[in-house]
């Protein structure tokens, strides 16, 4: 037995290997470095769907129209849910689609996250809901939702080289649970609910935001190593090194800086903080010489999202937007399967009491 379940084999996959101690990622029988950059989000989603969904012909086209759809939903919007974090309107907003099994439901579950989560950003900041444009990508319309102007190419290739990064990592806490529900044959939408619910833990992909709040506090450069020890001399963990399954630097994280570098304007904070990164793993190597902590996914990916309008309370929607493609693949490959899953426990409570 294992506590978290550490190294137990839960579900063979075809769909993504990561191996920690090599520092790589494959999915679908390509190398995240194949992939981050050189593809379009739509064309990682038939990747992964390739075998599971029928898709049409005309993918990007039929997602457009996905988000247009779905955007009838934001009228939902209403104080009770803009009073709460975004993560949470967006889980609410996406509660309201039907649940299926089918190509359909998976192309609306798509589509939801990114609609949604401008949608909610926006009118949090009091300004009205912008409508999907189905002639544009994914990425691209995204971001033209979010701001209410069209991005520059630069822009789009960026986001679309986060969600292609973020779209799958093996069996992690948010595909396990997707696996789970799916296998109860509860329907596409269930299992995307319960990615989300997972994903929102801190400990997950609820990470992110304070990044942020960390560069913002070092503020320059000189600062960076008096704030780190004094963080780690309180006992705090340092958002954005360390991860549970590499043992070296997380490859993702390469892949999200490569991306940054497109935003010519995100340049100075850039170096600034890359200055931080190589401050916190001098720091961390001779704090904890026997522990493998190196930067991980989430310190580029705050970079790059707040580079691209996001604020960080919404960088765990936008996880969900690129992490919605695996768990949609899982959840079909889990029904292949057609098992219910059900682990046993071991009781460790008291016996019962006996009559003298």
């Amino acid at each position: 037995m294992s506590d978290g379940l550490e190294g137990v084999v839960a579900a063979r996959t075809v769909l993504s290997e990561v191996d920690g101690q090599a520092g790589r990622l494959i999915i679908r029988g390509r190398s995240l470095d194949e992939l981050a950059g050189r593809t379009r989000f739509e064309d990682l989603i038939a990747l992964l769907f390739e075998g599971f969904y029928d898709l049409p012909a005309d993918l990007a086209g039929a997602l457009g129209w996905a988000r247009s759809e779905v955007f009838a939903e934001v009228a939902a919007l209403d104080t009770g849910l803009l009073d709460r974090t975004p993560v949470e309107a967006v889980r609410a907003l996406m509660a309201r689609l039907p649940d299926g099994d089918d190509t359909a439901t998976a192309l609306r579950l798509l589509a939801a996250p990114s609609v949604f989560t401008a949608a909610v950003v926006r009118a949090q900041a009091g300004e009205a809901p912008v409508e999907p444009d189905p002639g544009l990508s994914h990425a691209a319309d995204t971001l033209r939702m979010l701001r209410g102007a069209a991005p520059s190419k630069a822009e789009a290739d960026a986001l679309d080289a986060y969600l292609v990064t973020v779209s799958d990592h093996g069996l992690n806490a948010s595909t396990f649970a997707a696996r789970v529900v799916a296998s109860t044959r509860a329907g596409l939408t269930s299992a995307v609910l319960a990615g989300i619910s997972a994903l929102k833990g801190p400990l997950h992909g609820g990470a992110p935001g304070p990044v942020i709040e960390m560069l913002d506090a070092i503020g320059e450069p000189s600062n960076a190593r008096a704030w780190i020890e004094a963080a780690l001399g309180r006992g705090e963990r340092l958002m954005g090194f360390g991860h549970r399954i590499y043992r070296v630097r997380d490859p993702r994280a390469d892949a999200l800086k490569r991306a940054v570098k497109w935003l010519d304007a995100r340049q100075g904070r850039l170096e600034f903080a890359e200055a931080v990164e190589a401050a916190a793993l001098a720091i961390l190597r001779e704090k904890k010489p026997d522990r493998p902590l190196d930067t991980n996914v989430e310190f580029y990916t705050a970079l790059l999202l707040e580079g691209l309008g996001f604020p960080p309370a919404a960088f765990t929607c936008v996880f969900a937007m690129g992490r919605t493609a695996g768990w949609l693949a899982h959840a079909r490959e889990q029904l292949a399967g057609g098992r219910l899953i059900r682990p046993q426990s071991v009781y460790v409570g008291p016996a019962p009491m006996r009559a003298a």
